[in-house]
C-alpha cells in the first residue's frame, strides 16, 4: 500500500498500491496526487523497470496528478536507456484526456514525445479483459457519481480473484465482478460513529459499517480498507478493524502506509 489517505490528507498519502506477483512484475493502481510515488516506490524498493502496467481509476487530483510524474521519470530512463521495453496506462476516455492534457501543458518535449511510442495510454470499456502478467483483468464502470470511474476484477491464473471497488460506495449492478472475490479493496472514508464529523454520505463515500456490511454481503474472504481521514492517525487499523468486525467475520485488514500484504 503506498498510500492509504483520501483527497485532503496531508500525513498520508493518498491511496494507491501496487501489486507485485512472484515473478517479480508490478502492477501500479492509480499514483497519489504527486511526485510522493517516486519516494513511495523507492521505499517499497520498486525498481522502474519491473513496472510496466499502470491502471487509473478516474480524474480526480488524487489519484491522477501523481500519473505525470510516473510518465515523467519513465520518460527520462527511457532517454537515458535505462528503461527497455514500452510502459501501458490503463484507463478510461475522460481520464486518458487528462492524462494527455496535462502532459501538454506541464511536460518537456523530449518527455511528451514518448506518449505514443514507447509510453501508451491504453483507453478501457466497461466489461472489457485484458491480460496482465499471471491473470486476467476485467475493467467495470463503477457507476459513479461524481466522475466517471472504473475499478477491476484480477483473475489470477490460480484462480485468486482480486476486485479494486474504486473510491465510492459499491453499487449493487457491479456485484458480478465482486462477489465472492478472494480479496475486495474498499474505501471507508471514516467510522460510522464519525459520520457526524467527516460527513461521508454529503461526499459520495461510504464508512467502514458499509464497507464491512457490503463485504459480508459479497461473502469475500478478505477485506481492506482505504481512503480514509488521517483522525484517527496511530490508531486507525484498531478502531477501524473494530468497527468492520460487528459486521464481517472475514478477515479485515486496515493497512498502515507502506504495509505488504501476502494475498494467498
Amino acid at each position: 500500500m503506498l498510500g492509504t489517505g483520501n483527497a485532503m490528507v496531508t500525513r498520508y498519502y493518498n491511496t494507491c498500491f501496487l501489486i507485485r506477483t512472484a515473478d517479480g512484475n508490478c502492477f501500479l493502481t492509480d499514483a497519489g496526487g504527486g511526485n510522493g510515488i517516486l519516494g513511495r516506490l523507492e521505499d517499497a524498493h520498486i525498481a522502474y523497470e519491473t513496472l510496466h502496467r499502470m491502471f487509473v481509476t478516474h480524474g480526480h487530483t488524487d489519484h491522477i496528478m501523481g500519473v505525470i510524474w510516473i510518465i515523467r521519470k519513465i520518460a527520462a530512463l527511457m532517454e537515458q536507456n535505462q528503461y527497455a521495453g514500452e510502459f501501458d496506462i490503463y484507463c478510461h476516455d475522460v481520464a486518458a484526456h487528462i492524462i494527455l492534457t496535462m502532459s501538454d501543458m506541464m511536460l518537456k518535449k523530449k518527455d511528451r514525445s514518448y506518449i505514443g511510442t514507447r509510453i501508451h495510454l491504453r483507453e478501457i470499456h466497461d466489461g472489457e479483459q485484458l491480460a496482465v502478467p499471471g491473470g486476467m483483468l476485467t475493467v467495470f464502470d463503477i457507476l459513479s457519481t461524481k466522475a466517471k470511474q472504473f475499478g477491476y476484477c484480477l483473475q489470477f491464473s490460480d484462480g485468486m480473484k482480486v476486485t479494486c471497488l474504486g473510491d465510492e460506495p459499491y453499487n449493487a449492478r457491479c456485484r458480478q465482478y465482486a462477489e465472492q472475490a478472494d480479496w475486495l479493496l474498499a474505501e471507508a472514508f471514516c467510522l460510522y460513529k464519525d459520520r457526524h464529523i467527516f460527513h461521508p454520505y454529503e461526499k459520495h463515500h461510504s464508512t467502514v459499517k458499509e464497507a464491512a456490511e457490503t463485504a459480508a454481503q459479497l461473502r469475500v474472504k478478505h477485506l481492506v480498507l482505504y481512503h480514509t481521514e488521517e483522525k484517527t492517525r496511530g490508531c486507525r487499523k484498531a478502531l477501524y478493524t473494530q468497527e468492520a468486525s460487528q459486521y464481517f467475520d472475514g478477515s479485515i485488514y486496515v493497512p498502515d502506509e507502506m504495509e505488504h500484504i501476502v494475498l494467498d
